[in-house]
């Protein structure tokens, strides 16, 4: 028979391999788990030791799930689900668990996280683990559940459902307004500099919205050369909104946003 057996240490073990896998570092499962990360990493070698198994591929960065890894971490997920319901069965058909949710930063930050206090009220049972980053979510590699997305809701292979429509102005301090005549004539746009989202939507231009703005209103014609391009929405507002200080930078459009999960 296997010598390895579910005792207390092995289960401990479990459970902090679990912690790491959710997540994909030490350092952050050891403060879920009130740990030092030395004490996760020694947790998850004599795990690693007692089921002669590599979990984790040690990176320079980061840790990667080894398909070992992901094997016992998909029977750990699946299992505690299980015995969550079997614990809890009153909680009937409230959702429940943990759901990991991937969405760029300026989403996150301007559209979701105002939201996150509701969600928790509504949804108490729901673990929400929420991953930023420019790239797309990684639904085959299980590192995501959902994504929120600007875009046209054509995903090959998933499920897409609109949560808003968008509207686009341009937005600048009054100062700046003011300085370049732009209430009284606003092809006068086209002396001021832009600030660009470098990834508003995949595969978008640097410069995608202002001409989806200007084809609406007037023609490309009256977008400036000069811009400042970003790879975030959010940072956007600074220089637009203290343009006095910023005398270089112009305006930035405003926005209701269709995302997409």
């Amino acid at each position: 028979m296997h010598p390895t057996r579910l005792d207390g240490g092995q289960l401990a073990n479990l459970h902090t391999f679990l912690a790491v896998a959710r997540r994909l570092s030490f350092a952050a499962a050891a403060d879920e788990l009130c740990l030092t990360p030395s004490a996760v990493s020694h947790r998850i070698a004599r795990l690693e030791r007692s089921l002669g198994l590599l979990l984790f591929q040690r990176l320079t960065r980061n840790i990667r799930l080894t398909a070992d890894g992901e094997r016992i971490f998909a029977a750990l997920e699946k299992s505690m689900a299980e015995l969550d319901a079997a614990l809890y069965p009153e909680a009937g058909s409230e959702p429940s668990g943990r759901v990991v949710l991937h969405a760029h930063p300026s989403i996150a930050q301007c559209w979701l996280a105002p939201r996150l206090a509701v969600l928790a009220e509504r949804h108490p049972r729901i673990e929400l683990d929420i991953r930023t980053g420019n790239g797309d979510a990684d639904f085959r590699g299980g590192r995501a559940d959902l994504a929120l997305y600007y875009a046209d809701g054509h995903f090959p292979g998933l499920v897409s459902r609109k949560l808003m429509d968008e509207e686009m102005a341009p937005v600048c301090s009054p100062a700046y307004a003011e300085r370049h005549g732009l209430a009284a004539d606003p092809a006068r746009l086209r002396g001021c500099r832009l600030l660009h989202d470098a990834q508003a939507w995949r595969q978008a231009a640097h410069d995608a919205e202002w001409t989806l703005w200007a084809r609406r209103h007037g023609g490309e014609s009256l977008l400036p050369p000069r811009g400042l391009t970003l790879d975030r929405s959010d940072p956007a507002w600074w220089p637009a909104a203290r343009i006095a200080a910023w005398k270089p930078f112009a305006a930035r459009r405003r926005w209701r946003r269709t995302r997409t999960s």
